[in-house]
């Protein structure tokens, strides 16, 4: 039998370092939650070669002695587990900072050079330790202002078959600035700095509004686009709180890489938030589509573990079905009463379309004291007019609008945001008039809202989830494991109309299948939840396709496009779009309406 050896300090700090310092961002988002954690009020985060070449990261926290840097370089060494709870019972689940493993500083020191230069705000002068690759290669008295500053170069220098496996500059610039972002909105009472290169890439002021935080953070139209989020609800130890900001659907984007998330002010990507947050938005966006929002959920320690992954990037919760029923809830119930408003504005490009094409611009420009060619007489499909041809010689439009005797605006027309119906063009879209603007709807898109939220306020979604009871039970063979997912998540199925049982080590028998759903495929929907189980730790799936279904049933129902309105029917359109929760796009995230305020419409003549 070959003899058990221990290994040397040097090989266990490389092994650790695989766990944790995986590519520069890792060592970044360390060394921040350090300095975070140490009480500073402003951190400044310097890079070269997206961290491939340098990190530097200073703070103005507590700082460190002599003393507390060595120790800081030992494994397993720490200053964020009190020494009061040490060897308690459950003290590891009461840590309220955002790490607490003493494996990163000696972890990145085995892996690059470390340099650590620190004062504590008693002290006269600082310390510094230099430690290259594992091996203590300088120390001394150190000149800096109160706090610490650690600087990492030659990242992986010394583990080439690491360093070969890691992606190119911008890539890594790409992570390491995702790090700062999470870190800087999950505490906006601090002041961040990121500079890459000589580029000053984020800064931002201590003692920021949250709002003013993420929105600068992330996009600064969020903040006029989205939705202010003020929940609690108790908890298994206490109560939990959700604040943040939440994206108005047809404010969304492609991938989901502007969703951020925090637990007790950590920064997640947790598979059950991420599932959650795809829930509240299911009937509001397409598939392909994502939301952009920044939530913040706190609750007891003791209700999260935030020590099952070496880089705390994921959580477990006590209660996750509440904590996942708690999100949901409370972003439907925001964006049910911000989001009648669109975050569709007018098309800047087409507003300004006729400064860039020749054929208009020479209207503009034409010498018009001269002789014009005669318009023609038929009436032709429009052809746009050649730059250098006859203007008023190219064919006319068709009149495609409609519209009644315009009457004056109502004196209360400030009344109504959607203003008064003037007309209908191509049968699709209906023009009113507000009292500071003009609004373009979209006929179906609206109605088909409007019909679903009448649905579910008639209670159509407690009837979908009734049960059709099968008259044979239908025997659906699955995956052992599969099968094992859908029998623990079985009660929670019945109470939407679908009750299943185990039939056999690889079957499941299908009894009753939901009333919405009794033309259904049971191997489709069972296989479909089986999935979404494995994909996010448990059922998500069965109540969106309820909802699924009414969304289906209110597109079938609506008006539809092409369809000729009187002006009586736009005006009831526009007051329940006005009164209706989500009437701001329709059940596919498009939006409803636009707005054209009187700014712009001037602007398109010339006139502001």
């Amino acid at each position: 039998m070959p003899e058990i050896r221990r290994l040397p300090a040097s090989l266990v700090n490389r092994i650790a370092a695989g766990e944790v310092v995986e590519r520069p961002a890792a060592a970044l988002k360390e060394l921040v939650e350090n300095a975070v954690d140490a009480g500073a009020q402003r951190i400044d985060v310097k890079l070269v070669d997206g961290g491939l070449s340098r990190i530097e990261v200073t703070d103005d926290g507590c700082g460190m002695t002599q003393e507390d840097i060595a120790i800081a370089l030992e494994r397993h060494a720490t200053s964020k587990l009190p020494l009061e709870l040490v060897g308690e019972e459950g003290a590891i689940e009461r840590v309220r900072t955002l790490g607490f493993r003493g494996e990163a500083l000696p972890s990145i020191a085995s892996v690059a050079r470390l340099t650590i230069e620190s004062r504590v705000r008693s002290a006269d002068e600082g310390w510094k330790m230099v430690v290259d690759h594992g091996e203590l290669a300088e120390e001394g008295p150190a000149a800096l202002p109160p706090g610490t500053r650690m600087t990492v170069e030659k990242l992986f220098a010394s583990v080439p078959a690491r360093r070969k496996f890691l992606r190119t500059p911008r890539s890594e610039y790409a992570a390491c600035l995702d790090v700062v972002r999470r870190l800087a909105m999950a505490r906006p009472d601090i002041a961040f700095s990121l500079q890459h290169g000589e580029r000053r890439v984020i800064a931002t002021q201590a003692d920021e509004a949250l709002a003013d935080r993420v929105a600068g953070i992330v996009a600064r139209e969020l903040k006029d686009n989205g939705v202010a989020i003020e929940l609690e609800r108790p908890s298994p130890s206490g109560v939990m709180r959700l604040t943040g900001i939440a994206g108005l659907p047809t404010y969304n984007r492609g991938v989901a890489d502007h969703q951020y998330l925090f637990v007790n002010g950590r920064p997640v990507k947790d598979r059950l938030l991420v599932g959650a947050v795809r829930g509240a938005y299911s009937d509001m966006l397409a598939r392909d589509r994502h939301a952009v929002l920044a939530l913040f959920l706190e609750l007891p320690s003791e209700d999260v573990d935030v020590n099952v992954h070496p880089a705390k990037t994921e959580v477990r919760f006590r209660d996750a079905n509440g904590v996942r029923g708690f999100i949901v809830s409370g972003l439907r119930q925001a964006l049910s009463t911000g989001d009648r408003r669109s975050a569709q504005g007018p098309d800047r490009g087409a507003m300004e379309r006729w400064q860039q094409e020749p054929a208009l611009a020479s209207i503009f420009s034409r010498d018009w004291s001269a002789p014009q060619s005669r318009v023609s007489e038929t009436p032709q499909a429009w052809q746009a007019p050649q730059a250098d041809g006859d203007v008023m010689a190219a064919p006319q439009a068709m009149p495609m609008g409609r519209a009644e005797e315009a009457a004056p605006l109502p004196e209360d027309a400030a009344q109504y945001p959607l203003g008064v119906a003037r007309g209908q063009v191509a049968n699709t879209y209906i023009v009113a008039e507000s009292a500071d603007g003009l609004v373009l709807v979209d006929q179906h898109a609206a109605h088909e809202r409007l019909v679903l939220e009448r649905l579910r306020a008639a209670g159509a979604g407690e009837a979908a989830a009734r049960s059709q009871a099968l008259l044979v039970p239908d025997v659906v063979e699955m995956d052992e494991v599969d099968c094992d997912r859908l029998e623990e998540a079985a009660d929670g199925f019945a109470k939407f109309g679908l009750v299943i049982e185990r039939f056999g080590p690889s079957a499941m028998l299908v009894r009753a299948m939901p009333h919405a759903l009794r033309k259904g495929d049971p191997q489709a929907l069972l296989t479909d939840l089986a999935d979404d189980i494995a994909k996010h730790g448990q059922a998500l799936l069965l109540e969106e396709k309820i909802e699924h279904v009414l969304a289906t049933m209110a597109c079938h129902g609506s008006v539809r496009a092409g369809r000729v309105l009187s002006v009586a029917e736009m005006n009831a359109l526009l007051r329940e779009m006005e009164a209706t929760p989500r009437s701001g796009q329709c059940n596919h995230g498009r939006p409803t309406w636009v707005k054209l305020s009187m700014e712009d419409v001037e602007k398109l003549f010339g006139r502001h």
